[in-house]
């Protein structure tokens, strides 16, 4: 998994999400979608530059009700800054018009009318030509404590809502991704996450969206200890035993994974704002962080035989909850850019 060529694909994009997630109340002001661009834009690594980026549908960078003309106006300032668009995150969650994949009919009903929209303006965006690849996200918004109550038909309640969530896809043309992350019910382990794309069975439109920070807390077991692969008061030095977990992990996911988000992670849970108790992302570059990024992407990228999957056309950096300082320095995206080539020589294909 080391040997290194100057690929071509998959591309790399860069989230918009960062400027808005864990700021605003109680926390730093968000950052918007245009300066988010121009530093996307800026940053450069030997003429090599990010490819695009991935969107949320969320004021204050992309309202979910946008109408057409909307979306031509930002089609076209994406494109002035020579950038595509990939993936879109749907806003789901109650704070943001959605309601719990498993709670009463009100909320299913405004989670599915979200799912609704953002399909819309993903195959708008594709008609526009500025998105020719990418998935719509959604996770189960509702909180592992609630899910806990009665796992087993909790559980079964959020993959029927799923599937409805898959049908509406196959309306306008969409894939769903459910991004695993510890704080969302349902999806907070491993095995659940497994065990939840399943019962949903509808791999033509609904895969996993892997997120490196987040996927490396399944390994201890956050929100379910029953569930974790490593050990209590683990010794990072083994890394050796940290590989072995991310095998067996990303073996039971991989065959499901259809989007993919480079991120490192200290290993520990902490949050901000809106998005608190999971799992903060890290720079690539963070000495507390315990990801080889480069190598550990390979377990994700690459099949059982060490062959890449190729089964997406796109990875993205996802650095959640840093300080406003830190994203508006046009050090850092030069820093994420410089690890995603590397990723992407690692790993890609041509």
């Amino acid at each position: 998994m080391t040997t290194h060529t100057n690929h071509k694909q998959p591309a790399l994009h860069n989230a918009m999400w960062p400027g808005v997630v864990g700021k605003g109340a109680g926390s730093e002001p968000p950052i918007d979608l245009d300066t988010m661009l121009k530093l996307t834009a800026a940053a450069d690594v030997d003429g090599e530059k990010f490819d695009g980026v991935d969107l949320f549908l969320t004021s204050p960078h992309t309202d979910i009700d946008s109408s057409d003309e909307d979306l031509k106006r930002l089609s076209d300032k994406i494109a002035s800054f020579g950038l595509v668009i990939g993936s879109l995150v749907a806003p789901v969650w109650g704070a943001t018009g959605g309601g719990s994949a498993m709670g009463n009919e009100d909320e299913r009903k405004r989670f599915l009318e979200q799912v609704r929209k953002a399909c819309r303006i993903g195959r708008r965006l594709r008609e526009l030509g500025i998105r020719r690849y990418g998935i719509v996200r959604i996770d189960s918004a509702t909180a592992t404590a609630e899910w806990s109550k009665d796992p087993e038909n909790n559980t079964k309640r959020i993959a029927d809502t799923f599937r409805q969530a898959c049908d509406i896809a196959d309306e306008y043309g969409e894939r769903l991704a459910a991004e695993g992350e510890i704080c969302w019910g349902g999806m907070h382990s491993w095995k659940r996450m497994v065990e939840l794309l399943e019962l949903i069975d509808r791999p033509k439109t609904l895969g996993f969206q892997a997120d490196m920070a987040h996927t490396l807390l399944f390994t201890l077991g956050y929100n379910a200890p029953e569930d974790r692969l490593l050990p209590e008061q683990f010794v990072w030095t083994r890394r050796d035993q940290f590989e072995e977990s991310l095998r067996l992990l990303t073996s039971a996911l991989r065959p499901w994974t259809i989007d993919l988000h480079i991120a490192q992670n200290d290993a520990t849970v902490k949050g901000s704002g809106s998005h608190d108790k999971t799992g903060r992302h890290c720079l690539p570059n963070d000495p507390s962080g315990k990801l080889n990024i480069v190598h550990d992407s390979g377990y994700w990228m690459r099949d059982h035989n060490g062959e890449p999957t190729r089964a997406f056309r796109h990875i993205c950096w996802d650095g959640c909850m840093f300080p406003n300082r830190v994203m508006t320095d046009q050090k850092t995206w030069r820093d994420i850019l410089v690890t995603m080539i590397a990723v992407r020589q690692a790993h890609g294909w041509d």
